[in-house]
This record gives structure tokens, sequence and C-alpha cells, in this order.
């Protein structure tokens, strides 16, 4: 394949990760928790449910479905949702608003040696991520175990309240809600790794970035650490998902409608099933997780 054929088989470099929508049993609840704990606001709301963000950019999608059940843990989608922070100090407003909020939600802390992050769940257990990105050019690509170029990624201790005492100022904290956060990736649960490369890598358009010992992938565009992750830590050959509480649908950006359009062609070519309408891509992935794909 000629490298002008391999590009047009990728994904774009300016892509960007957009709202995660989740399906909630308790509405009040959970909305209370993005609310107070992470210092989202509610940007529009009906009978669909409430989008919270930050400014002007839709983070979350709380919709309601009081009629499904909570997945086990071993079931197939979502593993966290990461938001992204753009210093340490919005990052540090926000551990701790949450940590105060509700302290048994705190699930761990370690630099990555891209990132820094800090882990919680929400009250119905889904999985969130809070980090803040280190500089591109301190990142290390390297050769993997298979061969192939891959970021340097690691779990290296990062004490939450040391972390605290150097970064969480009173400015930040009183600024929490005017910082600016986005979804800077999406990890998912999934049956096997190898399944999950051939569906996000080969057909979908994103770049293996990194793999941990065949239990996890990383993927991105333009060269970012991940957009994307899948592990099998808690659903090794987990089978497609029924419908349940939980992840709803990820949403991808890309700038140009004829973008959705050769992605469209990718999935028609592997035998995906999808709805386009033009400027947007609607699928799943080999474990029912949905997937959205918008030009703009």
């Amino acid at each position: 394949m000629n490298l002008q054929a391999k590009n047009q088989d990728l994904l774009p470099a300016d892509l960007t990760m957009g709202t995660v929508m989740l399906k909630v049993g308790d509405m009040q609840r959970m909305t209370a928790y993005y609310q107070e704990a992470l210092g989202l606001e509610p940007l529009a709301e009906g009978l669909g449910g409430v989008y919270l963000g930050r400014g002007n950019r839709p983070l979350v999608h709380l919709a309601p479905a009081s009629g499904l059940r909570l997945p086990s843990r071993g079931e197939a989608g979502l593993f966290h949702t990461a938001f992204l922070f753009a210093d340490r100090s919005a990052l540090a407003a926000t551990i701790a608003s949450a940590a105060r909020y509700e302290p048994r939600l705190y699930a761990g802390s370690a630099d990555h040696l891209v990132s820094e992050a800090f882990y919680f769940t929400d009250p119905e257990g889904n999985g969130i991520e809070l980090y803040f990105d280190k500089p591109r050019d301190t990142w290390e690509w390297i050769l993997g175990a298979d061969g192939r170029r891959e970021v340097h990624m690691d779990n290296v201790a990062l004490p939450p309240h040391l972390y605290l005492q150097n970064h969480l100022t009173e400015e930040a904290a009183a600024g929490q809600r005017e910082a600016g956060a986005a979804i800077g990736h999406v990890h998912l649960q999934v049956g096997d790794t190898q399944t999950a490369e051939e569906f996000y890598v080969n057909t979908l358009g994103f770049e293996r970035t990194a793999g941990w010992h065949g239990q996890a992938i990383f993927v991105s565009a333009g060269g970012y650490h991940h957009h994307m992750a899948m592990n099998v830590w808690n659903s090794r050959g987990a089978g497609p998902r029924k419908d349940t509480l939980g992840l709803g649908e990820v949403l991808i950006h890309v700038p140009h409608e004829d973008e959705v359009g050769a992605l469209a062609e990718r999935l028609t070519f592997a035998g995906v099933a999808h709805h386009h309408t033009g400027a947007e891509l609607r699928f799943e992935d080999p474990w029912r997780n949905r997937l959205r794909v918008a030009a703009g």
C-alpha cells in the first residue's frame, strides 16, 4: 500500500473526543455527583437527560434509564471516562472536590510518564480518570516487545496528598468551574485485545501507540498517547453487551464530512453495520459499545 493510500485509511490527526453518554438509573444522585464532585455545569436539559460540561463544552450526557440493571464487573463496556485538564492546579482543584464529596469513590493514582492521573468511580460504578498531560516533548517513544514503535507509559507512585499540597491553590479552587476541561480519552473493557486491535486500528484507522502485556492496547490519532484504550483486566472472554446501565455512546469529532465518509467506506468494506447521514456516522464495535463519529 502506498503512503497516500495508507494515510487515507487513518483517522485525521486533529481528531478529538466528544461527549460520553451514560445510561443512568438514579438521575438525581448522578447529576449531583458530576456537578458537585467534578465541578461540571448543566448546559442543556430535557426528556433525553442532562448535558454537563465546562464553559460551552459538553463532556457528559446523563440519560435516564431507570429500568435497566447495573452491568457486572466482567462485562464489556466502560472502564473509564478520562477528563483532561490544562494545568496541574485545575486538576488538583477537581481531585480535591471529588475526594471531599465522597472519599470512598477514590480508586487510586499514578504517574504514567506521559500524564499524571487520579481515578474515581461515580455512584453507579462508572470509572473516571482525572488527568494532566506532561509536555509532548518529554514523551519517550521506544520499540515495544513486538518490535513496534510505542509511547513509553508506566505506573509510578503519585501520592494524592503530596500532589494537592504542591498544586492546589485557593485561586484554582475558587475558579474550578471556570477552568476548562475536555474528554481526553475513553477506556473500554473488551473481550480480547486482538479483536479490539483489528477493529479500532485496522478498520477504524486509529494508530496503535502501546500495548500492556497482551492485556490492553492504546490507540490514537496524530501521535497522541491515546484517545481510546481497550483492556481485558476484568472482562477477558466477554461477549457482546446486553442493554445495561453504564456506557451509552462515545462521540468522536473529526473536522470534515469527507473524513466521516471515508470511515463509512472502511466500515462498509469490513462488513460493519452503520448508519451514515453525511455529517455523522453511528455504529457499534464487536462488543456492542456504541460509537458516533461527527464532523465539526
